[in-house]
């Protein structure tokens, strides 16, 4: 079985120039200058300044990110972020003190991802089937 509880790190001393594609969890603290994919989780630490895409399933970031996130679920500002870019996300989430320039699309229906069912929001339940795998 693998390490599915294992973190990866690229710490503050870490430079990179180039895509970077990771399958789990990623603790980047370091400079970025490229795009970020994943269907993992990937957290951008107070002292990480990346510039360029970010496409992964959640993202909370503490540092500096200069170019658009699109994230299947959370997309999470902390208190001393800042994001200059547009964001895609199932949920946004500012807290005071962040920054953020761009702007936002939010809610579940965005990305093409159909495997979760989208919330009770109405009754008009004639098209769902249950049983359906």
């Amino acid at each position: 079985m693998s390490m599915s509880t294992s973190k990866n790190v690229l710490s503050s001393d870490v430079e990179i120039k180039g895509s970077i594609k990771f399958s789990q969890d990623l603790i980047i603290d370091g400079r970025i200058e490229g795009e970020v994919i994943s269907d993992g989780n990937l957290t951008i630490g107070e002292n990480a300044d990346i510039k360029g895409e970010i496409r992964t399933k959640s993202v909370a970031v503490f540092g500096k990110v200069n170019g658009n996130i699109t994230v299947q679920d959370a997309c999470e500002l902390k208190t001393n972020a800042e994001l200059v870019g547009d964001v895609q996300a199932g949920t946004l989430s500012i807290e005071s003190g962040a920054t953020f320039m761009g702007q936002s699309s939010v809610g579940k229906g965005l990305s093409s991802v159909k495997s979760s069912p989208a919330p009770a929001s109405g009754s008009g339940g004639d098209s769902k089937k249950a049983g359906a795998a």
